[in-house]
């Protein structure tokens, strides 16, 4: 038996002692998808214009020499990320990551053909995928007004882009069996002072009317609208708030809203959000990243909060409304690494979560027997649950603790 069996036998019994089986926990986290975003790798640069640079309120800071140079580093690196990540994981692309064939193929021409190769690639790989339309980053968005501009030329121009985004969503979804999150984001907003608010979130409600009005089978695709509380000139006004898409989501219900755990003001956590939506059956487009200061997008760390949104998603098995997935870029340091770091920490705070032995801890509450509760749910924290987590890894065939080694 090798010393990761001893251990994991020596954890499997302090978790018997409060209720919870390791083994059927290890089944569990298995099959939970993470959806892995694949812009890490090169800093959102994409396939459609390498060297235009971002814009739209997106920035990708520091300059470690890892980031991929062209599209077969790309590929590379990514499938080397992704061999680092136990469990079942998605996918997330974002539109600019097409194959042109060298063509100019502007984004309200793309088709699902453009994304072939993805699907050949997540077939071979055993993953799912999810996707991104590409809001910013382009000529038509320099205004910083994609769908919420008063230019209707502009309008048309992305409304386009968001329905042929939807059909590529769908594509995967039918090609994959798998939905496909197919999730909206707009840099759309003002730097200073904003007379006429009402206007812009007009035009963005009727937009958002054009780009989901035909039907799509919710088992292929799922679109999902994402907040922001501002952003990189948009610091006074942004169109898509958090108010307007839940609002947008509950009365149309064409959409679900998604909320990035860095979009929201330094005092909100959205562990404390999550219940107000399942309370009303709804889903959730979860993208884990991690503010400093505001959101700037660092890699996910194995913080509280992120251990927190979990123990919220696993204490109600909630994994079939909420949908988790993966959001940051940092040039600062190795991208393979990175990835790896975040999304390797998104599974140990759900591994996390579903060892908590929530049953013994709601019977104390229900008894009102609240100084047992917060006693063992201290106590709880010292569980020795990287032992399982280092199993978990030898289940999955994935490097444990000494991962790095593989990537340096």
């Amino acid at each position: 038996m090798s010393n990761i069996e001893k251990n994991y036998q020596v954890a499997k019994e302090l978790y018997a002692e409060r209720g919870v089986d390791t083994d059927a926990v290890l089944k569990k986290l298995a099959e939970i998808p993470v959806s892995v975003h694949c812009w890490q790798i090169d800093d959102l640069s994409g396939f459609e214009n390498p060297e235009r640079g971002l814009s739209g309120g997106i920035a990708a800071t520091g300059s470690d020499p890892s980031k991929a140079k062209n599209k077969e580093e790309f590929m590379v690196n990514l499938t080397k990320a992704l061999s680092l990540v136990p469990g079942y994981n998605k996918l997330a692309l974002h539109a600019i990551y097409l194959d042109n064939g060298g063509q100019n193929i502007d984004r309200d021409q793309i088709e699902p053909k453009h994304f072939a190769g993805w699907v050949d690639y997540a077939k071979e790989h055993k993953i799912g995928l999810d996707f991104n339309p590409t809001y910013f980053s382009h000529d038509k968005a320099d205004t910083n007004f994609t769908l919420a501009s008063y230019d209707k030329s502009i309008r048309d121009f992305w409304i386009e882009h968001g329905k042929r985004c939807r059909k590529i969503g769908e594509y995967f979804g039918r090609e994959l069996g798998d939905v496909c999150i197919t999730n909206h984001w707009i840099p759309d907003g003002y730097k200073d002072y904003t007379v006429n608010k009402l206007k812009h979130r007009e035009l963005l409600a009727d937009s958002l009317d054009q780009i989901f009005a035909e039907p799509i089978d919710r088992k292929y695709n799922i679109d999902s609208v994402e907040s922001k509380v501002f952003g990189l000139g948009i610091e006074s006004y942004t169109v898509g708030s958090h108010e307007f898409y839940t609002n947008y989501a509950a009365i149309r219900n064409n959409c679900i809203v998604c909320m990035d755990m860095g979009h929201f003001h330094p005092t909100e956590v959205v562990s404390g959000k999550l219940t107000s939506y399942l309370a009303f059956g709804r889903e959730v487009m979860l993208h884990v990243s991690r503010p400093v200061r505001w959101d700037s997008d660092h890699v996910v760390a194995l913080d509280d909060e992120v251990k927190e949104v979990m123990l919220e998603i696993a204490r109600n098995n909630a994994f079939d409304k909420i949908h988790i997935g993966t959001d940051y870029f940092d040039g600062s340091i190795n991208r393979i690494a990175a990835t790896a770091i975040g999304a390797r920490n998104v599974k140990k705070a759900l591994l996390y979560a579903l060892l908590e032995p929530t049953k013994m801890l709601e019977e104390y509450e229900e008894k009102d027997d609240l100084v047992s509760r917060f006693a063992y749910v201290e106590e709880s924290k010292t569980l020795p649950f990287g032992l399982v987590w280092d199993m978990f890894c030898e289940q999955q065939g994935v490097p444990g603790s000494d991962w790095l080694k593989t990537v340096l």
